[in-house]
């Protein structure tokens, strides 16, 4: 017959030495830094933009001393196509405090007695085992109480910039940002990834656009390397808390 704990021991254990020789592989190596190649941003860059209409030169545009166009000093300098360029601006500073106090409490008192009823109650008493009435027939008391305390108090500061390329323009004219941003330090490497849906009226002339207007934001802050492969459980520890009752 087969031993299905044998089995599973074996399994766990072939499991274990997998990922453990994957990951001896990079001992004494940087965390690999992702290439830009192949990326949504660089077909977005490399795509040729559709060619404008520009209307013949006039008298008075040939006379100005400033161009009119989007190179020009005073030009707009704003992302507007597949391929620009925006600048991401992530400074996150909230707070949240939340507390909640309950308090319930209820009591209740109730006797009931017959001292006299036509006489009847005391020729009843003559026959009742000693210490028994009905001057105090029936008496109840109740009480109950309940109280809940919870409270909740939570802090964020993140402050971060990033480039973003437009990697489409929907048909309502809204662009589609996304960018990334990796830098490695030693053996760890951070990681910066933002996405989202952007009006061109949102983005300012410093061609600047705040986290909080880009619709459906997704923001990603984190890393890979020695620090945080300490700072992780093992593999088997993950496993014993997702498989463990108690």
């Amino acid at each position: 017959m087969i031993d299905f704990s044998r089995v599973c021991l074996f399994t766990l254990m072939a499991l274990g030495v997998t990922s453990g020789c994957s990951r001896l592989e990079k001992v004494g190596q940087a965390p690999e830094i992702s290439p830009i190649s192949n990326s949504d941003e660089h077909f977005a860059m490399m795509r040729v933009p559709l060619p404008q209409n520009t209307a013949p030169e006039s008298a008075a545009d040939d006379a100005s001393l400033w161009e009119s166009g989007r190179n020009s000093l005073l030009g707009n300098q704003r992302a507007e196509q597949i391929g620009d360029i925006v600048t991401v601006v992530v400074e996150i500073d909230e707070r949240a405090e939340i507390s909640n106090s309950t308090s319930r409490a209820r009591a209740g008192t109730e006797t009931l007695g017959i001292p006299s009823f036509l006489g009847l109650p005391q020729r009843i008493n003559d026959s009742l085992p000693e210490g028994a009435s009905l001057d105090s027939a029936v008496s109840t008391n109740s009480a109950s109480a309940s109280s809940g305390d919870g409270s909740v108090r939570r802090k964020e500061k993140f402050s971060v910039r990033v480039a973003a390329t437009v990697v489409d323009v929907l048909q309502n004219g809204v662009l589609t940002i996304q960018g990334s941003q990796e830098v490695r330090v030693n053996f760890e490497l951070r990681e910066l990834l933002v996405s989202g849906y952007v009006r061109p009226a949102d983005i300012n002339r410093k061609n600047e656009v705040s986290y909080d207007r880009i619709a459906a934001a997704r923001i990603s802050y984190g890393g890979r390397g020695q620090i945080t492969d300490v700072q992780q459980p093992r593999y088997g520890q993950q496993v014993a808390d997702i498989l463990l009752p108690f």
